[in-house]
């Protein structure tokens, strides 16, 4: 009898499909994530063609903080703790704020294909942010790639505006500080609380400010806005569904399950997939120039990560 049991646990067992590794799983999740963020400038385009910028990017975090305040209450999720609060400020003004508002202006004028070589940079940017913030002393090869990657986007910016920053490069340039900041101090706060109330409460702290201004802005502009098409619209949902809060809980967990610094890495492959929902929502061209400098950032990103 325990031959038999043995075997047949063993058989049960072989005909089974075979379970993921955590680090694979952190992986995949990684790259779910970054597959949803690296469509936020292709459909924040389509919203801000036909919708208020300032309506676009706090709007889209109302919506987000209602579904987060849902999940808070559906987790029963504690309060934050008082040292907690002013990272919890940080995310809220880089991630919730700074980087939608300024992005969505942006790209009023910018093609997305355009932003998304500026945005590349924004990993190196956030180990940057952790350095400081971490008081850790990286090796001068990483401040090297630092400085290599901030020339490569820099050029790009004066090649692409015929020699001079436009008034939208400056956006990104702040919208990307902004970002990684919030995400070094998510980073952090990810190690004392699930990342997924840090992105939710990072939304909520938000409401305060993000509510009033929403409000004003759209009661001039109800006309407008109700002539919107649904492309506009579509483009509205995603960046609050999607982009603002279903993406962090795949990132923040694959993260959990594979390591900031391996999941991390998926990233890099943010600025290749931009390009290309830029080119399928929006036509926009697949240039030469741009996948140069896009494939540039990305090597200099890695390698500085790895220097680090």
């Amino acid at each position: 009898m325990p031959t038999h049991t043995s075997t047949s646990t063993s058989t049960i067992a072989a005909s089974q499909p075979p379970r993921l590794g955590a680090d694979r799983q952190g992986l995949l999740l990684g790259l779910i994530a970054v597959a949803l963020f690296s469509l936020t400038l292709p459909f924040t385009r389509l919203a801000v063609a036909e919708l208020d910028p300032t309506f676009v990017a706090l709007g889209r975090a109302l919506v987000a903080a209602s579904l987060a305040g849902l999940w808070l209450w559906h987790q029963r999720a504690p309060l934050p703790r008082r040292e907690q609060r002013l990272p919890l400020a940080l995310v809220s003004l880089g991630c919730v704020l700074g980087f939608p508002w300024l992005t969505s202006i942006a790209m009023r004028s910018l093609p997305a294909s355009h932003g998304a070589v500026l945005v590349g940079i924004l990993p190196l940017a956030t180990a940057v942010f952790a350095v400081l913030r971490g008081k850790e002393r990286p090796s001068p090869g990483f401040w090297l790639m630092a400085v290599i990657g901030t020339a490569l986007v820099v050029a790009f910016a004066l090649r692409q505006g015929g020699g001079s920053f436009h008034v939208a490069d400056w956006l990104i340039f702040a919208a990307v500080l902004l970002a990684a900041l919030g995400y070094a101090e998510g980073g952090r706060l990810a190690q004392a609380m699930p990342g997924q109330h840090v992105i939710s409460w990072a939304l909520l702290l938000a409401v305060p400010f993000v509510l009033p201004v929403v409000l004003w802005n759209a009661w001039p502009q109800r006309a407008l806005m109700a002539q919107a098409s649904g492309a506009a619209w579509l483009g509205f949902a995603y960046i609050s569904v999607f982009s603002m809060f279903i993406g962090f809980f795949f990132w923040y967990r694959g993260m959990a399950l594979g390591g900031v610094a391996r999941v991390g890495q998926t990233q890099l492959l943010q600025p290749f997939l931009t390009l290309l929902g830029a080119a399928v929502l929006l036509g926009e061209p697949l240039t030469a120039d741009s996948l140069l400098f896009a494939g540039a950032v990305i090597a200099v990103v890695a390698a500085g990560r790895k220097l680090k």
